[in-house]
């Protein structure tokens, strides 16, 4: 039974382990910290609208055996716009995940180090962190291998180690059931929340997960008779992701004080409460959710410029193991010497804003289009869960893009 189930989970389970980055794991625990079980529900609603958007990337894959931007550049027949969505693509998921690949990295060596202590070569007044080095060189060796199979088996189990260690620690903390569910259905609005309930949904409907599952998905799947699979696989892993970043909430809530900026800080003050496993766990999980991230965006980056330029070959190609190679380098190179590349950043966070609006819009599109879909376009009620989060994504498009120009 058990084996069975595993036989068919995959690549959902990738984009569950692509949401659950550092970002995420800090975002739930100031969540946590600040607002207690009260902002549970917009997480309830973030792993809701997942499912439905991923459902869609998922069957456009398998039916059509292309990736998103691939039929993105083949349907939009205007050359000014096919050139400004493609643009944005590029600079949102390739130049913006090549910013954020160093917290990634990062986010795994606040795991390690909360374990194993810190490693820094000091070089005259430089200093270099040496773990993140040795986190890149395990995404490196994974990606390079170039076997979908392989490198779904190895993130399968990352994710599973992270879920499983996220969920004791949630589990050992004791929460009160009843406010935990009051939590999660009745919606609340608690002073200063606001950011915090747009960064959660922000961070679960991530626009480049929508690039990597259309990608991923024919990599395993070819039949219509496999979207049954695909779906079981998508709902299951999402709502497995959606749980671990509940459980970072409730383990964070349980800590009276409030301190707190990340998930280290957490594990630390954890340990006095309820034992030093507590923090083992939690510094665990929180090394798997860096490691994950920091092979899904330069995956996903990789599958992005080659479905946007038209490029041929597998994963083993010169040209899609370029792009990955890349961005880890750039990923290692900050992380490791502690440059945060702001402006970089700043223009990635206004095009992934303008980007999720743009593509939940064209998704929409092309999930109605017969001649790619067939009898597999959308039912009229998958409309209207798509119009529902297209109209909360342009909210969160907006509200993001005024938060970088500190008008909010």
């Amino acid at each position: 039974m058990i084996k069975k189930l595993f036989q068919n989970i995959g690549p959902g389970t990738l984009i569950a382990a692509a949401f659950i980055g550092p970002g995420t794991v800090t975002l739930c625990t100031l969540a946590g910290v600040n607002f207690g079980f009260n902002l549970l529900w917009a997480m309830l609603l973030s792993i809701i609208a997942t499912i439905v958007l991923q459902e869609m990337a998922a069957r456009l894959g398998i039916i059509s055996q292309k990736g998103l931007s691939e039929v993105i550049r083949e349907e939009i027949k205007i050359p000014f716009l096919k050139w400004f969505v493609t643009i944005l693509i590029l600079s949102a998921i390739v130049v913006g995940n090549a910013s954020y690949e160093a917290g990634n990295i990062s986010g795994a060596i606040l795991g390690l180090e909360t374990i194993f202590g810190k490693l820094i070569l000091n070089i005259d007044s430089l200093s270099i962190n040496l773990m993140s080095l040795v986190i890149g060189v395990i995404a490196f060796i994974l990606l390079y291998i170039g076997n979908y199979k392989f490198l779904e088996k190895a993130l399968v189990t990352l994710v599973l180690v992270m879920s499983v260690s996220f969920l004791i620690t949630a589990i050992v903390t004791k929460p009160n059931v009843l406010e935990l569910l009051k939590g999660m259905l009745i919606p609340r609005f608690p002073e200063k929340s606001l950011l915090t309930i747009i960064g959660l949904i922000g961070t679960t409907v991530v626009p480049y997960n929508l690039f990597l599952h259309a990608s991923l998905v024919k990599e395993r799947w070819n039949k219509t008779e496999d979207l049954k699979l695909a779906r079981k696989d998508t709902i299951i892993s999402i709502i497995l992701g959606g749980l671990v970043s509940m459980a970072i909430i409730v383990s964070a809530a349980a800590v009276p004080f409030k301190d707190i900026s990340n998930a280290a800080d957490l594990a630390e003050g954890l340990a006095p409460l309820y034992g030093e496993f507590a923090k083992y766990f939690l510094a665990l999980g929180l090394f798997a959710a860096g490691i994950t991230s920091a092979i899904t965006a330069p995956l996903a980056a990789a599958y992005v410029a080659r479905g946007c330029l038209g490029w041929k070959g597998n994963m083993k190609s010169k040209s899609f193991r370029m792009v990955w190679i890349v961005i880890l380098f750039l990923g290692v190179l900050f992380s490791s010497i502690g440059i945060k590349p702001i402006e970089i950043i700043k223009f990635a966070q206004i095009a992934n804003g303008m980007l999720l609006p743009v593509i939940a819009g064209i998704l929409l599109w092309i999930m109605n289009k017969k001649n790619i879909l067939g009898d597999f376009v959308n039912t009229k009620t998958q409309n209207i869960l798509g119009f529902i989060i297209l109209a909360i994504s342009i909210f969160l498009g907006a509200k993001g893009i005024l938060k970088v120009f500190n008008f909010i």
